[in-house]
């Protein structure tokens, strides 16, 4: 399943990145949704990304941390883990913009793009499964704690959120986090009790 996401976002991501008329009718942009009944966006911005490096961090963050949710999840969950894991992604897709929308929805010149939002709840998630992870960046020959990468990940959304000089909306990496850990917990309770648990065993 991993694997069939990334396949898919990757095809129309370049699609989209020769094809402006596309990018266009794809991303994220509250005024169409509100004015023009464009609900699609809510999604298909998920599918579409600002470059190559924007596609590239976000799918190979998303393959990192996803296999270990994914797993996971179909360990307390069974067969429902499937569905629960594609909950978390699409739900992280939506979910992650609704503040966006409120604040944008009369700026008919306020877009973004790319499925941060949902690749933030799949980090998020994962933190509260497996704190005891971690990942390899490319330039980083060591491996960095799922904790601590998932604060850098927060602090460097957040900056570059207020310079606001990019087509991304990186203000979704907020709410998609907070949409992975609530999602999460709320679907075992007891999760959050083991990631106390494992945290101190970390630190």
């Amino acid at each position: 399943m991993i694997i069939a996401i990334i396949i898919i976002t990757s095809l129309i991501s370049i699609m989209a990145f020769s094809n402006p008329k596309l990018l266009s009718q794809l991303q994220f942009n509250a005024y169409a949704i509100k004015n023009h009944k464009q609900g699609w966006r809510f999604f298909t911005y998920g599918l579409v990304h600002a470059g190559w490096g924007h596609l590239a961090i976000n799918m190979f963050v998303f393959w990192s941390f996803g296999k270990i949710v994914f797993l996971i999840y179909q360990f307390h969950f069974g067969k429902l883990g499937i569905l629960y894991f594609l909950l978390l992604y699409v739900g992280g897709i939506m979910f992650s913009v609704l503040f966006d929308y409120g604040r944008h929805k009369n700026d008919q010149w306020y877009n973004a793009v790319g499925a941060s939002g949902a690749v933030a709840a799949v980090v998020f998630a994962s933190i509260i499964l497996y704190p005891l992870g971690g990942v390899y960046l490319f330039f980083i020959p060591i491996e960095i704690p799922s904790p601590i990468f998932g604060i850098l990940y927060l602090v460097y959304s957040a900056y570059m959120a207020r310079r606001g000089r990019d087509n991304i909306g990186h203000d979704a990496h907020f709410w998609g986090s907070v949409y992975g850990v609530v999602l999460t917990v709320a679907l075992k309770p007891q999760l959050f009790l083991d990631f106390i648990h494992q945290l101190k065993d970390l630190f």
